[in-house]
């Protein structure tokens, strides 16, 4: 089991396993917030375009750490088959959707003020996330983008779990995940740094990235 100084390392990491798409400007989308600043390196590695893909898992009542769930930005949601058993009703999972969407919409238009969302249609899309517990967020972004036809849609990730990479494989064309320990908690435990990422860091990258599309 490998643990990464911080999300810096993996990005690079991660970059290097995904260099047969550089020259090809793929469009790399970062799962918010902890995604950001290592879609932002795999861009620039691999000579692409940063944006975001926004998608909210669902917490189960008294776990918010734990998903049973995940919405996206498009309405698009999956409910696990174990959310019951964590005591989640139908009440209590269509206020938790109501919420998350409401946490979408104003992080929408606090990242992407002045453009609007990057168009994946006929590019390669790669989806990061900087680790994958349950899967569900990333199985939630991962239909979001799809719907938008991109030429080739790729899931990529440091460390998951092995039921998470079984559960968003039928749903990428490629998916690249640099390990899947046998023993998982939580994603922070592969991390020697896992500080938290705040909104004005994502909204300081995001105009990084367009300033420097615009400027090539």
């Amino acid at each position: 089991m490998t643990t990464y100084r911080d999300r810096g390392e993996a990005a690079a990491l991660l970059a290097q396993a995904l260099r047969q798409w550089k020259g090809n400007r793929p469009l790399v989308l970062a799962i918010p917030r902890g995604a950001v600043p290592m879609a932002k390196a795999i861009a620039d590695a691999l000579g692409g375009d940063l944006d975001v893909v926004l998608v909210r898992k669902l917490p189960a009542p008294g776990s918010p750490e734990f998903a049973i769930g995940a919405v996206a930005e498009t309405g698009w949601s999956h409910v696990a088959d174990y959310a019951a058993s964590t005591g989640a009703t139908p009440e209590y999972i269509e206020r938790a959707m109501a919420a998350e969407q409401e946490t979408m919409r104003r992080r929408r238009t606090q990242y992407t003020p002045v453009r609007a969302p990057l168009d994946p249609a006929g590019r390669i899309a790669i989806v990061v996330d900087d680790g994958l517990a349950t899967g569900e967020t990333m199985l939630a972004a991962l239909h979001a983008v799809r719907a938008r036809g991109p030429k080739r849609l790729v899931c990529a990730v440091p460390v998951a779990s092995r039921e998470a990479v079984e559960l968003v494989r039928p749903h990428a064309d490629d998916v690249i995940c640099l390990q899947t320990p046998a023993f998982f908690h939580a994603v922070g435990q592969f991390y020697a740094d896992f500080g938290q990422i705040g909104d004005d860091e994502v909204i300081a990258f995001l105009r990084s990235a367009a300033t420097t599309g615009a400027a090539s």
